[in-house]
């Protein structure tokens, strides 16, 4: 498995994105997805305090056990919990770290991320609080997500010589190239920030088992997926392209997952692609999944799917 940098972090290009801990997975399931993904060589566990209702971090801590010295665990905090639980002020910044420690039974974070930006909380001070647990020791290195480029320019202007984030997760996929155009993959680029593309395979449509003009999959994201959003993702325009796209990879024999994975990872700020699984199987499909892709590939796949 290579390996990429989010700051001082050296990173499995594959990740997995633990939001199925606690909720689709019990602890058997999730033990079993971690062990498929450590013999595969992935170090990057992405989770949040909010996913599975907080189940999703004691899960990933209980599953990781004596090994979690071998993997970077990256961890969210901001969105709401409860009543009494959210936001990104100082003093709540300090108590979602310490909570986030207690229940991935771990003393640090490798990459605490502000999951999104509270617009009640000017951000030097979130930054001043993220920079004390680094002080701290609680923390290796701050991340932020769902971050527009100029609200990470703001970060940037805010954190000073003190160092602003280094990692941004927005969405991006074939079917979703917004950072290419929103100014944030210019920002990854021109500030040595690592980009955590979410929803790489488009909610299951960039996995090869959703077909145009065929019933969704029992069991998979999509058929699980309440009417009103996935009707957003099996829109015509939608649909067309992944049709364009299956054609494509059929054409040269490679699998649709390759063809996500690798034109992700042809973009070189794009340090991890973090992508959710529910079985062991699924999590040797996606580490075996990255390619490296011809200059030629990489425009046709640009033309097939841009706008």
């Amino acid at each position: 498995m290579q390996t990429r940098s989010i700051g001082s972090l050296e990173v499995s290009v594959v990740g997995i994105g633990c939001n199925n801990f606690g909720s689709r997975l019990d602890q058997t399931g999730t033990d079993e997805v971690v062990g498929a993904a450590l013999d595969a060589g992935i170090t990057l566990f992405d989770t949040a305090d909010i996913y599975g209702g907080t189940k999703s971090e004691e899960y990933l801590g209980r599953a990781l056990g004596a090994r979690r010295n071998e993997v970077a665990i990256a961890t969210k905090f901001g969105m709401e919990i409860d009543e009494a639980r959210g936001g990104a002020a100082p003093d709540y910044v300090r108590q979602a770290c310490d909570d986030s420690l207690r229940r991935l039974r771990t003393d640090r974070i490798d990459l605490y991320q502000l999951h999104v930006p509270d617009p009640a909380v000017p951000i030097a001070d979130t930054l001043g609080a993220l920079h004390e647990l680094q002080a701290a020791g609680k923390v290796i290195e701050i991340g932020c997500s769902n971050f527009t480029a100029d609200q990470l320019g703001e970060a940037a202007t805010a954190a000073g010589g003190a160092g602003a984030f280094r990692s941004v997760q927005n969405q991006y996929s074939l079917l979703w190239r917004l950072p290419e155009t929103d100014g944030v993959l210019a920002a990854c680029d021109a500030d040595s920030m690592a980009l955590l593309p979410y929803y790489p395979l488009a909610n299951g449509l960039l996995t090869g088992k959703v077909r145009p003009g065929q019933p969704i999959p029992e069991g998979t994201r999509l058929a699980l997926m309440p009417a009103d959003r996935s009707s957003h993702w099996l829109s015509d325009a939608f649909t067309t392209k992944v049709g364009a796209l299956l054609s494509f990879a059929e054409d040269r024999g490679v699998s649709m997952l390759s063809i996500a994975f690798s034109w992700l990872l042809s973009h070189g700020s794009v340090s991890s692609v973090i992508a959710g699984a529910s079985t062991a199987e699924q999590v040797r499909a996606n580490a075996a999944a990255p390619l490296t892709l011809a200059d030629d590939v990489i425009a046709a796949l640009d033309s097939l799917t841009g706008e």
